[in-house]
């Protein structure tokens, strides 16, 4: 079997899902090995995602580890189906692997949770927006970087226009609707495009007022990726040094729990259209 390209985010999931699915049966890569009447090499560049699976080859191994669960193992297999080339595809020379990855992570989610706490969410951003955000990027971009980012982030918003959308909700502090990016302009015209975009059946937005006080992960930036199954969730958490894919179960779990307490003192969506409406009007 031939060795493939770097591996997407996505792909070395998969591997990583298959080495767990191993190691809680207690074999070694040995054992392992002798169960599927492969080479030792083969389970290891398997799990780590310096080889491709078939989807066939996942349900054999799935059965021969013994897995009970079926929805998990038919997600594992129609992961193990993709192949052609997407749209960020394109971009593959020009942009880091991670925003590759995150518009792959949007794009086979099922559900959505996002909260933001100075900037607008990236699929609710208009062109200007965008473009006033990433003039703040350290170190500065040029112009042709700058213009393939917003290009890149305009483009990651298709995903709401799906055939079939992941549901969204998005949670925005209210800083995130006073900070001036590009200017009050533009910041009117971003505030006119949230309200728009809050009108889809898909997606709802909620604001965390000033008034709320503190709230679990203040400090922070996150989106939690539902999967075909829970196991499959993935959280994107953005640092000052990149993002950061996680999906230990540990993790999930507490994301989960921040993402339910800040949900549960934001305002409702209706009531944060108004306050929406209310800091457009003081533009």
């Amino acid at each position: 079997m031939a060795a493939r390209k770097p591996p997407t985010e996505r792909q070395r999931r998969l591997g990583t899902e298959l080495r767990k699915m191993r190691e809680q049966v207690g074999l070694s890569l040995t054992e392992a090995a002798e169960l599927h009447r492969v080479d030792k090499a083969t389970i290891s560049n398997t799990e780590s995602a310096r080889f491709g699976v078939s989807a066939d080859r996942v349900r054999v191994w799935a059965t021969n580890y013994a897995c009970p669960d079926r929805a998990y193992v038919d997600a594992l297999a129609d992961m193990a189906r993709e192949r052609g080339k997407n749209w960020w595809d394109e971009y593959r020379a020009v942009l880091p692997a991670v925003l590759l990855d995150l518009a792959e992570l949007e794009r086979h989610a099922t559900a959505l949770r996002t909260a933001q706490l100075t900037h607008m969410p990236g699929l609710l951003q208009n062109e200007d927006y965008a473009r006033a955000v990433f003039k703040e990027a350290v170190p500065e971009l040029g112009a042709d970087d700058l213009d393939r980012k917003v290009e890149f982030r305009v483009r990651r918003c298709s995903v709401l226009d799906a055939a079939e959308p992941p549901s969204c909700t998005f949670l925005i502090h209210e800083a995130a609707l006073r900070m001036l990016f590009g200017g009050a302009r533009v910041m009117k015209s971003q505030l006119d495009h949230l309200l728009e975009q809050s009108e889809r059946s898909n997606v709802t937005v909620r604001v965390l007022p000033f008034t709320v006080g503190g709230f679990p992960s203040a400090g922070s930036s996150a989106m939690y990726a539902c999967g075909p199954v829970q196991r499959l969730d993935t959280v994107q958490s953005d640092t000052p040094l990149g993002s950061r894919f996680l999906h230990a179960d540990t993790h999930l779990a507490n994301y989960r729990l921040v993402l339910d307490r800040m949900e549960e003192r934001a305002l409702d969506p209706d009531r944060s259209c108004d306050l929406i409406r209310e800091v457009g009007k003081q533009l």
